[in-house]
């Protein structure tokens, strides 16, 4: 008896962040305003972005990735990712598109815990994939 072929894992064509943050000017300014005070939070913000612009470091580890890695506020989803990330409860989070749907990969809490750091965030991210079975282009 032949053994059963090796399907390959699914592959990711595609990586979206959504910040837990609006992008208009209004929404800029509050989360920064709210930073300060302490009263707004983006984990994924942190790990983009120092204080002043986004990490060198971060667009190193994303274009490293293979995929497109955009970047959204919560103003600029589309109705696929609002319909995962449906608010500021579901967000931050990074989603994968596979086979043209997209699925969580890392949720607020997972981002929360990497503490503002780019290759802690890349490990998490390959963690996850390896979990959920889904693979970056070689």
């Amino acid at each position: 008896m032949d053994p059963a072929p090796i399907t390959p894992a699914p592959r990711v064509t595609r990586l979206v962040g959504v910040y837990r943050a609006e992008g208009s000017l209004s929404g800029e300014i509050h989360y920064v305003v709210g930073k300060l005070l302490g009263r707004a939070h983006c984990s994924l913000c942190d790990i983009t972005h120092s204080p002043i612009r986004r990490k060198a470091s971060w667009d190193r580890m994303a274009a490293g990735l293979g995929v497109p890695f955009e970047l959204v506020h919560l103003d600029e989803r589309d109705a696929a990712t609002a319909a995962l990330v449906t608010g500021w409860d579901d967000s931050p989070a990074v989603l994968a598109e596979v086979d043209g749907a997209l699925r969580v990969v890392l949720g607020p809490d997972d981002l929360e815990h990497l503490g503002g750091h780019v290759d802690r965030f890349a490990a998490a991210l390959h963690e996850a994939l390896h979990r959920l079975a889904l693979t970056l282009p070689s």
